[in-house]
């Protein structure tokens, strides 16, 4: 998995800088033309998140448990089998003449797979992890629990019914770049592992990778601020929805790092 991850970090990283820095140029840098910018950046906020998450996990220095990243995997796997199946699905919207696409197909159509195989794998041969250790405040993992359900839910609606959700969403969407989007919500799933495991340590890279994309899909929106409609109830919704999810990420990694350190001085 450490070498799945190193292989994986630069195809997000190549994305990452087309969609995030030339979102308006994906016509002829990306694997089909996204005409709204902030579809384009938001995909490139869930791609930083990857690439943090994938660094960590493929640094000798990085997670030594294998339940610090084992739901990680779990939603990598969701995503990217989402976005096979999407490819798949409107695979006619695909620049099939561009190196992107088939850089985009190939990723997408072989990862769940690779990843699948990788978290069995693991899954047989590693332990439960240490018992001890920093538990989460119940309040906070059931918080994380049920904001992570409402983000599968709400990617499930996006990507099975789209034509439901593009009249009410913020910015201008197509059937395709709904499903893409739904899948960057289905990542939420990895806060359900909290209804069963309030360690700290089982959830605080996730939580890391989550401040890293939502600060950067709020600054997306920022640039693309011309493309959402404010008179659809969803752009308020969504806006202080992620603003209370930053903030509540933030304030739990402090609070949780600030109870490590009082707990090693002991």
């Amino acid at each position: 998995m450490r070498v799945l991850s190193a292989i994986i970090v630069p195809f997000l990283v190549l994305a990452f800088v087309v969609l995030y820095v030339f979102p308006g140029e994906t016509g002829r840098l990306f694997a089909w033309p996204i005409k709204a910018t902030m579809t384009s950046m938001t995909l490139a906020s869930a791609y930083l998140g990857g690439v943090y998450f994938f660094t960590r996990v493929a640094l000798p220095s990085g997670p030594r448990g294998w339940h610090q990243v084992s739901t990680g995997f779990v939603a990598v796997a969701v995503f990217a089998t989402l976005l096979g199946i999407a490819t798949v699905a409107h695979w006619q919207l695909f620049s099939h003449d561009k190196l992107a696409f088939w850089l985009w197909a190939g990723l997408y159509l072989t990862t769940p797979f690779l990843v699948v195989g990788g978290w069995l794998a693991n899954r047989r041969s590693a332990g439960p992890g240490p018992a001890d250790g920093q538990l989460l405040d119940v309040r906070a993992a059931r918080a994380i629990g049920v904001v992570g359900g409402l983000a599968l839910l709400q990617g499930i609606v996006l990507f099975v019914a789209p034509a439901i959700m593009i009249p009410h969403w913020p910015w201008p969407l197509t059937p395709l770049t709904a499903r893409v989007v739904g899948a960057i919500f289905c990542l939420g799933c990895a806060g359900l592992r909290t209804w069963r495991d309030r360690r700290w340590s089982s959830i605080a890279l996730l939580l890391d990778v989550s401040v890293i994309m939502i600060a950067a899909i709020l600054l997306a929106a920022i640039r693309a601020r011309h493309e959402f409609d404010p008179t659809r109830p969803l752009t308020w919704l969504l806006a202080a929805g992620f603003v209370a999810v930053l903030a509540g990420a933030l304030g739990l990694r402090s609070v949780m790092r600030r109870r490590g350190r009082v707990g090693a001085a002991r």
